[in-house]
């Protein structure tokens, strides 16, 4: 910041300068052009041609001012001649006293300008030093720290406000990023641990056909689960990227195939799904989008109650997807979109989801430049509106 200080000073500085040395030329022409004209009447009016001396010597200088006073003939060209030579006198003598006055003051203002233009300078700057220390300080333990920058609307502070908004979405990205990776390794843990403790337990001594037949069936669902489990953070991982290419797709119909796919589920939890599919087309990927409707339409019916109902429409405004079920928190509903998070813990139950789909709905519809958001249904009804408007 010293050599951008220094370069403010040089600047200010030699601005207040140049206009010092401008304003003292200036008034020194226009003094210089008016100061003989005043000096000589203000002489010839002070001392009148009648009472000088006629023995001075006369200057060789001819331009003879008109006298204000009048004087006797035989000494009117003599005493103009000394007017004008007292009138010379004092305008060599007053312009010398302003020129040298004049140097003395500018070289002063010089030096206040300079002082004064590296204060000014400094204070500029200051801002600018609060945020590099700031951000030299941060690290992922401080991320809370905000520059808070008092002062009147200006570039910097809205560039200190931006730092600070930086700061918000930064700490907030690392803070899901810290609980996705706690989570996940969570997640991928308890599988192992259960596969463990079937195999170590489950086959101990000599067990039957039943107990192996038994056991084999938890494996094969503990595998399942784990399977599904990175399937889901493989498609997050994809979608996170972004979209390769992009083709018209009909999301109506897409709809459409996620609740017939879905239609058996929805028929064993005792949930009717009900679909409102207008035409809508999208460019995006098929798959992706595919997956998106699939998960919404499963998270309504999955996190619903007996006798509960699944709205499904789309139309050119986007999806929506609106279930009844338990009361959601408003607090909670914004959370919902993170990796692993869900409204209830997870009791490793068969058919449960590991808490992604919500979250790869969101990193999907990001992906289509779309925005995914979600409504608490009030009570008795409850339950989530969530909509992905593209």
């Amino acid at each position: 910041m010293s050599s951008e200080r220094a370069r403010l000073t040089a600047l200010y500085g030699g601005l207040l300068v140049l206009a010092g040395a401008l304003l003292t030329g200036v008034v020194y022409l226009l003094v210089r052009q008016g100061l003989y004209t005043s000096i000589s009447t203000a002489v010839t009016t002070a001392v009148p041609a009648s009472t000088l001396d006629p023995s001075l010597p006369v200057p060789s200088r001819s331009a003879v001012p008109a006298s204000p006073m009048p004087v006797p003939p035989g000494t009117v060209a003599r005493g103009y001649a000394v007017t004008r030579q007292l009138s010379d006198a004092a305008e060599d003598a007053a312009l010398s006293r302003l020129l040298t006055v004049s140097l003395l003051v500018l070289a002063l203002y010089a030096v206040v300008s300079v002082a004064v233009a590296w204060w000014m300078a400094g204070r500029v700057l200051r801002p600018v030093a609060v945020i590099t220390e700031t951000a030299r300080r941060l690290s992922g333990e401080n991320l809370h720290e905000r520059i808070a920058l008092a002062g009147p609307p200006g570039e910097l502070k809205r560039l200190a406000d931006t730092f600070d908004g930086m700061l918000e979405r930064m700490e907030q990205l690392v803070g899901a990023q810290q609980r996705f990776a706690a989570n996940a390794a969570h997640e991928l843990r308890t599988p192992v641990a259960v596969q463990r403790a079937a195999a170590e337990i489950g086959l101990a001594g000599e067990p039957d056909r039943e107990r192996v037949a038994r056991i084999r069936t938890k494996l094969i669902c503990v595998a399942d689960d784990s399977e599904r489990i990175i399937d889901g953070l493989l498609l997050l991982a994809a979608s996170d990227q972004g979209l390769e290419h992009r083709e018209p797709v009909a999301v109506h119909e897409v709809a459409r195939v996620a609740v017939d796919a879905l239609a058996g589920e929805a028929a064993e939890r005792g949930v009717t799904v009900s679909v409102r599919a207008e035409p809508s087309t999208v460019a995006g990927d098929a798959v992706l989008l595919d997956r998106l409707v699939h998960n919404l339409v499963a998270n309504g019916i999955r996190h619903n109650r007996a006798g509960g109902h699944v709205s499904v429409r789309t139309g050119p405004e986007g999806i929506e997807v609106s279930n009844t079920g338990p009361v959601v928190p408003e607090d909670t509903v914004p959370l919902l979109f993170e990796p692993f998070r869900r409204l209830t813990e997870r009791r490793h139950a068969p058919g449960e989801g590991a808490g992604l789909g919500l979250s790869i709905v969101a990193s999907i519809a990001r992906a289509h430049g779309a925005s995914a958001t979600a409504t608490a249904n009030p009570a008795p009804e409850g339950g989530l509106t969530v909509r992905v408007r593209f």
